[in-house]
């Protein structure tokens, strides 16, 4: 995978988030663990998961508390203030600290295609002077989190060869981190984050703001690297040469079992005639889980099952109580990465109809994607630059007006009839055998690892 027997090395992944489910931090902490190098992914604490834990396939897990008042001047009084106030720690409700990149808590159906309904257009100057306000204060908690990460990461950090920073919101610890270690750094930039969920919507003076500490960082990092060419020019145009090294999102190969499972019959009790439409990922807005909702509608004799947790959770439960719904929506939560492709694999069709409302959301190819084509299961795409070319090319599936729910529904119908569902199956896992898998992509990375590092990996 790289050139040279590796040299044993160590590597610190630092991470904006828990971590749970975050299959790249998972995929590169396991391959680099495999060749007999150190491991440690520092991430952040929440209550219910152990502060450290070693992961099967052999890294180290370390989550740190955060709290934006250890960032201010006397903490100790800021939080005699909280309590007196009743208010408690919320370093997780700032942008990045969810698991799920760009989750916001607005329901389900309150945006579309066309963006907010309550645009600052609409709004009064009162409501604008708020919006600023609020967007004011946004970025001070994304400055004060990455400050109390920084200090409480140093405490834990246990020194590295390369540290390796996932998002906006990772890439300034690992940058401190490596200060202080001499050790070299990779910003993992996976999305356009300053178009892209919250940062989106901020006012565009602060906006760029965002956008000019993270190209301070990036230029900072030895190697930017990203998930996609869509995006890669994006950043190469936005921050200069060089252009960020492309490592896709694909998923480890997978021999799907013959007949497949019926996970998700078994789970939810579901009769054997009854098809499986899946959505994974994150609960939150423009994933196009709203237009799945409606199509649902007129896929006969087929449930729509929502895998995954985050903001809308709440708003999705009750579309499924919803007599309406006839009980063909279902929620299941969330699995480890390790269980997940099996999961995929027991779905006739994954469905990602992620809307275009912003950039990023265009140019997006998502971790489903690769998960889809690794499983071997047919897929409907958005009709957008970063998902349809590789849609088009593998023929594992069909791209559609991500805003049309009707056409939704008719791509599904399509794909479930048994010899282009066949067809189509046999399409996906060719292309993620042959072309669309991790160990491809690992190599990819390692080798970089290597010539930044000066030994091989």
């Amino acid at each position: 995978m790289s050139d040279g027997p590796a040299t044993a090395q160590r590597l610190v992944i630092v991470l904006p988030t828990t971590g749970e489910f975050d299959s790249r931090t998972y995929r590169i902490a396991s391959t680099v663990a495999a060749r007999g190098h150190t491991v440690t992914v520092i991430a952040r604490a929440r209550p219910g998961l152990p502060s450290e834990e070693t992961d099967p396939s052999g890294y180290r897990v370390v989550r740190v508390t955060i709290d934006p008042l250890d960032a201010l001047p006397f903490p100790g009084l800021w939080r005699r203030l909280r309590r007196r106030a009743g208010t408690p720690p919320r370093a997780s409700s700032v942008p990045g600290a969810s698991s799920v990149p760009g989750a916001s808590s607005v329901p389900v159906s309150s945006t579309s295609a066309s963006g907010p309904p309550s645009s600052p257009a609409r709004r009064g100057v009162g409501g604008r002077l708020r919006m600023a306000g609020s967007s004011a204060i946004r970025i001070l908690a994304i400055v004060l989190t990455v400050r109390a990460q920084i200090r409480a990461s140093r405490d834990v950090d246990p020194g590295a060869d390369l540290y390796h920073g996932m998002a906006y919101m990772g890439i300034p610890v690992a940058l401190s981190l490596a200060r202080r270690s001499g050790g070299r750094v990779v910003y993992d930039a996976r999305d356009i984050y300053v178009a892209a969920g919250n940062l989106a919507r901020l006012p565009g003076p602060l906006r760029a703001i965002v956008a000019r500490l993270e190209r301070g960082w990036a230029r900072r990092a030895d190697r930017v690297v990203t998930v996609n060419e869509p995006y890669a020019g994006v950043m190469a145009a936005t921050w200069g040469p060089p252009q960020p090294l492309v490592v896709m999102n694909c998923a480890y190969r997978f021999d799907p079992p013959v007949p497949r499972g019926r996970r998700f019959h078994v789970l939810l009790g579901l009769p054997p005639e009854v098809q499986i439409v899946l959505y994974q990922g994150g609960f939150s807005a423009d994933r196009g889980i709203e237009q799945l909702i409606l199509a649902i509608r007129d896929v006969p004799d087929a449930v729509l099952v929502l895998m995954g947790y985050g903001a809308l959770e709440a708003d999705l439960e009750r579309a499924a109580a919803d007599p309406a719904s006839g009980g063909r929506i279902r929620l299941v939560p969330p699995v480890s990465p390790v269980e997940l492709i099996g999961w995929v694999a027991a779905a006739d069709v994954v469905a990602m109809p992620i809307q275009p409302t912003t950039l990023n959301h265009r140019l997006t190819t998502p971790n489903k994607l690769f998960e889809a084509l690794a499983a071997g299961v047919p897929l409907v795409a958005s009709d957008l630059p970063g998902m349809a070319p590789i849609v088009t090319e593998t023929g594992a599936g069909l791209v559609v007006d991500p805003g049309d729910p009707a056409a939704i529904a008719a791509a599904i119908r399509t794909i479930l009839d048994p010899e282009t569902h066949a067809t189509m199956a046999a399409r996906a896992l060719a292309a993620a055998h042959e072309r669309y898998n991790w160990a491809s992509q690992a190599d990819v990375l390692l080798r970089e690892y290597g010539r930044i590092s000066g030994r091989p990996w």
